[in-house]
């Protein structure tokens, strides 16, 4: 170009214009009108039966259609050294610090004060935000007061992480996040509950506000890691395609709008997704158990059973099956993922109730944990071996669960 047959004006305003897009930072998070929702990947690239680690299955083979057989988004990290971590694949800006426990009030109030890296726009994270930066390469040890075995369920690489202590009654797992979003119903006692994320052992469920005995004078205390950018994160965008399938352009996922109408244990399960590819469900043949944060992608935390008498899903797209559980009311299934969760010795199937999480407390069946939790369960078994639940909480064990189809778009 020469610039001799450019007015000098001219010549000024392309380099004005060059110089601002030279100076915005590539690590700077999405912008805040990003309605967007990726979906990172679970980082699981080992293959299970419901034993242990296996070889990769072929398509014929048992065990097929798992969560490490398709390719996901993966992670991507930038530390912007200071004190802040974006994630690549969601658009979000963390806080990198660990922090100290509080209690659910302190952390909401304590957002607008912080200014990590300079900025004032922190939030406390949705429990979709927080659930993004769950991996499944994590590991469970043998024992809840040693690390031996563990590995965390978040990527230390780039985020300060502790577990507890292992003392007392503190166990290794006790060091959840909180996040900022509350249970539409009520859990254990009839008391407030607030979902949140547990890096330690793998699992995400409902956390009371209050502690007993007291209740409503001892707080519950947990992590909190503020978060930034992307304010249109967790938002779905559902179109109904008039053919059975329902597409979210916000994830680029269609999902089926009917589930699998009958429970089957995780073998079962990812048989019952090849044989609807081989018979073209819908007009696809690509049809796949959906990963656990796939799965995590459509559960609407606006709904419950108690407060909508709904599913905790959006059902003016989705049909959900009706199931009566353990305390014989009328509820939602457990929906099976393709994900596995290395738990000690154990290999348990990744699952979200969409109806109440169930668990047998103080000799009665009830929502322990809050519909749209994400815990895990034997692969196969009886379940009426464990009448009263099983594990330090009592969790209903279920293991026939449902399935809902995904693919790509």
């Amino acid at each position: 170009m020469n610039c001799k047959n450019f007015p000098a004006f001219l010549i000024i305003l392309i380099l004005l214009t060059i110089s601002a897009s030279c100076s915005k930072s590539t690590t700077e998070p999405n912008d805040n009108n990003m309605s967007d929702f990726p979906i990172a990947g679970t980082n699981q690239t080992t293959f299970y039966n419901n034993l242990g680690e296996i070889s990769t299955p072929g398509p014929n083979d048992p065990f097929y259609g798992q969560d490490a057989t398709y390719p996901d988004a993966g992670t991507s990290y930038t530390d912007n050294g200071d004190g802040t971590i974006t994630d690549n694949i969601t658009g979000l800006m963390w806080v990198k610090a660990r922090g100290s426990k509080m209690t659910w009030d302190e952390a909401v109030a304590g957002a607008s004060a912080n200014d990590t890296g300079g900025y004032d726009d922190w939030r406390m994270p949705s429990i979709q935000e927080l659930y993004s930066l769950f991996l499944f390469s994590g590991k469970n040890g043998n024992s809840v007061y040693s690390t031996e075995g563990y590995v965390p369920f978040i990527d230390t690489d780039y985020f300060d992480f502790e577990y507890g202590s292992g003392i007392g009654d503190e166990r290794i797992i006790d060091c959840q996040d909180w996040s900022g979003t509350e249970y539409v119903s009520t859990t254990q006692y009839d008391q407030p509950t607030v979902f949140g994320v547990n890096f330690a052992d793998g699992r995400s469920k409902g956390y009371k506000k209050f502690l007993p005995p007291t209740w409503t004078e001892l707080n519950d205390e947990l992590y909190v890691r503020y978060v930034r950018g992307n304010t249109g994160y967790g938002n779905n965008n559902f179109h109904n395609n008039n053919d059975g399938t329902i597409s979210d352009l916000a994830t680029e996922l269609m999902w089926s709008q009917n589930d699998s109408s009958e429970g089957l244990d995780w073998q079962e399960a990812l048989a019952w997704v090849q044989t609807q590819n081989t018979a073209s469900y819908l007009g696809y043949n690509d049809w796949r158990l959906p990963n656990i944060k796939e799965l995590h992608s459509i559960i609407d935390y606006t709904r419950s059973p108690e407060s909508t008498s709904s599913a905790a899903i959006d059902i003016d797209y989705f049909t959900c099956s009706t199931i009566t559980n353990e305390a014989g009311e009328e509820d939602y299934p457990y929906f099976w993922s393709g994900t596995v969760l290395v738990d000690g010795p154990s290999r348990m199937g990744c699952y979200i109730p969409f109806g109440r999480a169930m668990a047998y407390m103080d000799g009665v069946w009830q929502d322990v944990h809050g519909a749209g939790s994400q815990k895990s369960d034997f692969m196969i078994g009886d379940p009426a071996n464990y009448p009263e639940g099983h594990g330090p909480q009592n969790d209903a064990v279920r293991i026939y669960n449902y399935v809902r189809l995904v693919r790509d778009i």
